[in-house]
């Protein structure tokens, strides 16, 4: 079976899914105060374990690079990825940055530096619970009108997240469906997830980083759109979630399937996922290195750069595949 044989008592009143109501956002089962959901059943033990079972001598890294002209939400009105030089070596010793009024000192130091610009959900990333609510409020009831100031939110921001070190499962729909990529706007359904499960040996724990290939990365860095992009549906989500996934991510721009088939409800994974069941997402994951090697179950290493009070931040996740495999 794809979801965990068996699930005690413990377990099941901390998986935030078993709690939802639709299109509510959900009191945490981790307190009032609780900012980062279901990545709280990550502990040093679970992490131990996790590391425990790792090759350390053997790394796959599941990030892209950041470079002009790469694929992001610019379709959706935001802005795009920009590097500039802030100094370089010979306009150091035309401007004399630094004021030493010693041309021989800036011929000799020759110092370059650079500044960026893009929209937070850009490349590889994870985005946090204030991402996406409803009503003005997010997970754990936190309401915009109370925790949103001018520029960012006071309460659950990447800072607030803490490194995640995991078992990690790929599931491969796109080489279950005998793909290179899905179709547009296919919908990843439960039964999907479970007949990958079947086909990769792989079973479902409480606490896992599960991934979903959906062949997009194939296509990188070729601009892709989001309007009709294959990816995760509710059904699918709540499966996942209520099987007590900590993080889902995927090698795609936006995870879920788009255009939404849910009636009132543009982006229905999203809101489920982080509102009602707390679970945190990531996009653009390069999943193609775990495909290659067939690789099915994995540790997974990552850690968000600390963007106080943003709704998502870059992340180079590392999947460290299992000894026993």
């Amino acid at each position: 079976m794809c979801a965990p044989l068996t699930m005690d008592a413990a377990q099941q009143r901390v998986i935030a899914a078993n709690l939802a109501e639709f299109r509510k956002n959900t009191q945490s089962p981790f307190g009032k105060d609780d900012e980062i959901g279901m990545l709280n059943l990550i502990t040093p033990d679970t992490m131990r374990s996790a590391m425990s079972v790792a090759d350390m001598g053997h790394v796959i890294d599941m990030s892209v690079d950041y470079f002009l002209g790469m694929p992001s939400f610019t379709a959706a009105g935001q802005p795009d990825y920009q590097i500039w030089m802030t100094n370089t070596p010979r306009g150091t010793v035309i401007d004399d940055p630094m004021g030493l009024q010693d041309p021989a000192q800036n011929e000799l130091v020759s110092y370059s530096g650079d500044a960026i610009s893009m929209y937070t959900h850009t490349g590889t990333h994870i985005d946090t619970l204030n991402h996406f609510g409803y009503h003005g409020a997010m997970w754990n009831n936190f309401k915009a009108d109370e925790h949103l100031g001018n520029r960012v939110w006071n309460i659950g921001g990447p800072e607030k997240q803490p490194p995640i070190i995991a078992r990690g499962v790929m599931l491969d729909i796109a080489a279950l469906l005998g793909v290179d990529v899905l179709p547009q706007s296919y919908g990843i359904g439960a039964k999907d997830l479970q007949d990958a499960c079947k086909r990769q040996n792989v079973e479902l724990r409480v606490g896992d980083v599960v991934m979903i290939r959906t062949g997009q990365m194939t296509l990188w860095p070729t601009p892709q759109y989001i309007e009709n992009e294959g990816g995760l549906t509710r059904e699918g989500a709540e499966f996942l979630a209520k099987a007590g996934a900590v993080l889902i991510g995927a090698d795609n721009l936006s995870l879920e399937q788009i255009p939404s088939t849910e009636e009132g409800n543009w982006l229905p994974v999203h809101t489920y996922l982080m509102a009602e069941a707390g679970v945190t997402i990531m996009e653009v994951v390069d999943l193609e290195g775990l495909a290659r090697e067939n690789i099915s179950e994995f540790c997974f290493v990552g850690a968000a750069i600390k963007f106080a009070g943003a709704t998502a931040a870059p992340m180079r996740p590392l999947a460290l595949p299992m000894l026993s495999r």
